[in-house]
């Protein structure tokens, strides 16, 4: 297990670059998992004798690596949760698409539910039982090799989102088993590269970024995304 990189801490806030393919929380896999490192990052780091509090505001799906905030307190965490449920939380991603978009930017909405027996989501009707709305706005970075780098802002935070809208238009992520092709082996091209939100206490607005490790397919894009 890499060491995780922390880019900012205080007494109220930990963000850190979650890594592809290790769990937000603890499920029943038993595998690592973000809070549960974080904690003993905390518990050593701090010298804390018996149980550290640790707040998770949201989730990335485990094979999405990239910018996470934790609150280090009850309060934090509150007021970050109250932030998301009122826009305030923004958020940005960064995904490689099969085949080229026509247009430059555009946005997407639709209605998701999720099957949690199955753990995946699908477009639907408003009116279905279950139904959320979602949407999300995207810019095309970079056209090259019959695949798109597009950054990506979500107005709504709805599981898999991402994933299900652009499979949905006829441009699955490059390396979503999921959802997209078949491609044994490959990486999914989705990474959380910025962060933005009011601190807590402070109610300075705090501004993240973090690009992918140049590696397949991001490594395709390295001149556009050193222009970012």
């Amino acid at each position: 297990m890499e060491r995780i990189k922390v880019i900012y801490e205080d007494n109220h806030l930990l963000v850190v670059i979650k890594p592809p393919n290790v769990l937000s929380q603890a499920d029943r896999t038993g595998d690592p998992d973000m809070l549960t490192l974080l904690k003993e990052y905390v518990r050593e780091k701090y010298s804390k004798p018996g149980r550290v509090y640790l707040g998770l505001v949201h989730r990335l799906d485990r094979p999405v690596g990239g910018v996470m905030v934790f609150a280090r307190t009850s309060k934090a965490a509150s007021r970050l949760s109250a932030q998301i449920r009122e826009g305030g939380f923004r958020r940005q991603y960064l995904a490689v698409v099969q085949g080229y978009l026509e247009e430059r930017e555009g946005s997407l909405s639709g209605y998701l539910r999720k099957d949690r027996q199955r753990n995946v989501s699908q477009l639907v009707e408003p009116e279905a039982p279950g139904a959320q709305e979602a949407r999300l706005h995207f810019w095309v970075v970079d056209r090259k090799g019959g695949r798109t780098l597009l950054r990506l802002e979500l107005e709504t935070g709805r599981s898999h989102q991402i994933r299900v809208q652009m499979a949905a238009c006829g441009h699955p992520l490059v390396g979503d088993q999921r959802y997209g092709l078949p491609s044994p082996g490959q990486q999914i091209a989705l990474w959380a590269e910025y962060l933005s939100f009011i601190h807590p206490t402070t109610k300075e607005v705090l501004e993240f970024r973090e690009a992918p490790s140049p590696v397949p397919p991001w490594v395709d894009f390295h001149t556009a995304l050193k222009r970012r």
